[in-house]
């Protein structure tokens, strides 16, 4: 192919280099998000087989299961290798399947940082995330609880998830964010705004629900026919064009299958031109 863009393979959150095609846990767990996994030897598999393929970003939450991934990932793969990044997130409370109610309390916060930490076994967190802003909580509670755990070591780096760029500036205000997490993907951008104002000051954008293209997928349609040009899954199309979209962009597609797995993280071999990338935005 011609006129084909080039994208770094890797991107530095905070001081951590990973490679940019990371892996999102949520969905090692029940339906809802909720309870164990319906296969928990796959899940450990695919764990495993993600660091295997050289993820060494891996996301995750306390509200994931509730507790259940966090507990996924000790078991799989601690000790930990070196270069493994996990990220987490607090600040969302499970009452059941689907069910998310807020919670940013500043004593909350803390318990949870700390009851992570015992669940992945470790010592600090790479990179811990405020699942939600809660809007009841003053953000300079929410934000300064999570300073304060990074000055006392428990922590590296703070991220935010589902935030806007008016809310990142205030946070900005309380303590150095290096990454946000709000739902983007080919079909939904509606956090087009974050993501650029990500890219022009080095905040890493990491994308959740990164594949869901809805009618995009469908047999036949414009995603599919370009798939097929590149000898290539939808799916691996849709986060190729994610990594091509900004280099600050940090896909973590997630599953609860191998070949799955296997089969997403070939997209970071799929080189897109900028017409492809064009023609791809167009077709939403």
């Amino acid at each position: 192919m011609t006129d084909t863009t080039t994208i770094p393979d890797t991107i530095t959150i905070g001081d951590l280099t990973v490679h940019r095609l990371g892996f999102g846990s949520m969905q090692l767990t029940g339906p809802g998000v909720w309870g164990p996994p319906k296969d928990h030897d796959e899940a450990i598999r695919v764990l495993r087989r993600s660091v295997e393929l050289g993820v060494d970003f891996i996301d995750t939450a306390d509200s994931y299961g509730p507790y259940v991934a966090e507990e996924l990932i000790a078991e799989a793969l601690h000790p930990y290798q070196d270069d493994l990044v996990i990220a987490t997130k607090a600040g969302l409370t499970r009452t059941g399947p689907n069910v998310w109610p807020p919670v940013g309390r500043p004593e909350y916060l803390r318990q949870e940082a700390l009851m992570s930490l015992r669940r992945l076994k470790l010592d600090a967190i790479d990179l811990f995330q405020l699942h939600r802003i809660d809007e009841k909580v003053p953000l300079e509670d929410q934000v300064g609880e999570l300073k304060k755990l990074q000055d006392e070591g428990k922590i590296r780096h703070i991220g935010l998830s589902e935030v806007s760029v008016e809310q990142l500036q205030e946070a900005q205000k309380i303590a150095t964010i290096v990454s946000v997490q709000n739902l983007y993907n080919l079909a939904k951008r509606d956090a087009e705004p974050l993501l650029e104002h990500s890219e022009k000051h080095g905040i890493a954008f990491i994308p959740w629900f990164p594949l869901a293209t809805g009618g995009l997928a469908k047999e036949g349609g414009k995603l599919d026919e370009l798939a097929k040009k590149h000898h290539a899954t939808p799916s691996q199309l849709a986060l190729a064009w994610l990594l091509h979209r900004s280099p600050v962009m940090v896909p973590i597609p997630g599953t609860s299958s191998v070949a799955h797995l296997e089969d997403n993280m070939k997209a970071a071999e799929i080189e897109l031109s900028a017409a492809e990338v064009q023609e791809l935005e167009q077709a939403v």
